[in-house]
């Protein structure tokens, strides 16, 4: 089977490659004109084929499908002005899409988020699973989730419309090397100041070799089509018990302000009101005084991962201190890789 990866040279995109020539694939890795090749291990491997693509242009895109099988679509704008998330991420989703149609291709593993529940309407310490409510208010909602919600439509579109076989994987919290921290322990502040809010809250948490093989095993798996899976797992530390654990990686601890969940709840909320009800919204407040934004990162919820266990014959292969372990690792993990097959 050949595989087009999409978002090949990006975080999670290195690893997703990796498992794949790993379990044998043909791979077709699409990384963008800008990025260096020499920092991807896998470059030269026998079964890999890198081509750079501009997925906001539609040019070349037909051509690049020639032969595929599947297609795993991992390219998104994490950053940057609603602009050019909007353009990385939901136009050139609208062109692959298009190409797909074109080429006739009907199988999709899509990457979307955990970014796009509706934590705000959630009851705390409920179960987020593939059933949670999506967000019904995404103005509310940071540039990154509104594209992801727009994408995850034309996710289901494509698969209505032209009898898509589609996969949608909403991986949690993806860490790894050079990626330990996350917006959900808090603001950072350089390392030497972290504003701490709440401590109890459970993290979704995958580590991104775990997250990389569920993505793969997707690929190959007849009863996922059709299927949307969530992505995290065993095991899932606090927010105090993952921030123990880093902080212990970190040469200099930086100095620590907590603040409890339910007065920064309080705060956000009538900080809201305030704004709204008496200066009609003029304000652009910050995202944890957004009681939207603030719930999507602070609010205390348990996560499941039951479906993608079954559906994928999946097990997280690495526990946190395994993954934190293979984090700080001289190893070159992707190289390590891509040797198993070579």
């Amino acid at each position: 089977m050949k595989l087009l990866v999409t978002g090949a040279s990006g975080f999670l995109g290195k690893y997703v490659v990796a498992e794949a020539l790993k379990q044998g694939f043909q791979v077709r890795a699409v990384i963008r004109h800008i990025s260096d090749e020499k920092r991807l291990p896998w470059r030269n491997f026998a079964n890999l084929e890198l081509i750079r693509i501009d997925l906001t242009q539609s040019e070349k895109l037909e051509d690049a499908l020639k032969d595929i099988d599947t297609v795993v679509h991992l390219a998104a704008a994490k950053q940057g002005n609603y602009d050019t998330q909007y353009a990385n991420t939901v136009t050139a989703t609208e062109n692959l899409l298009k190409a797909m149609v074109t080429e006739n291709i009907k199988r999709l593993v899509a990457i979307s988020t955990f970014s796009v529940f509706d934590y705000l309407h959630i009851p705390a310490r409920e179960i987020i699973d593939e059933d949670s409510p999506i967000e019904s208010q995404p103005t509310h909602r940071d540039v990154y989730a509104q594209t992801k919600l727009i994408q995850e439509s034309l996710f289901r579109d494509f698969e209505q419309r032209n009898q898509g076989e589609v996969t949608i994987i909403r991986p949690g919290i993806v860490y790894g090397r050079n990626n330990l921290w996350n917006a959900h322990l808090g603001i950072n502040f350089k390392n030497r100041l972290w504003i701490r809010i709440g401590g109890n809250a459970q993290l979704p948490l995958t580590y991104v070799e775990n997250c990389a093989q569920a993505i793969v095993n997707s690929c190959i798996c007849q009863e996922a089509i059709g299927k949307t899976l969530n992505i995290v797992d065993n095991n899932l530390p606090t927010q105090k018990v993952y921030t123990e654990k880093i902080f212990q990686l970190l040469p200099h601890q930086p100095s620590t302000i907590g603040i409890n969940w339910a007065a920064m709840g309080w705060l956000s909320r009538s900080a809201w009101l305030f704004n709204n009800l008496l200066l009609l919204g003029k304000i652009k407040l910050p995202g944890i005084l957004v009681p939207a934004r603030l719930d999507a990162r602070f609010k205390p919820f348990r996560y499941s991962n039951n479906k993608a266990q079954q559906i994928l014959n999946w097990q997280p292969k690495y526990s946190l201190d395994e993954a934190l372990k293979r984090s700080c690792s001289d190893v070159d993990l992707l190289s390590d890789t891509a040797k198993t097959r070579s």
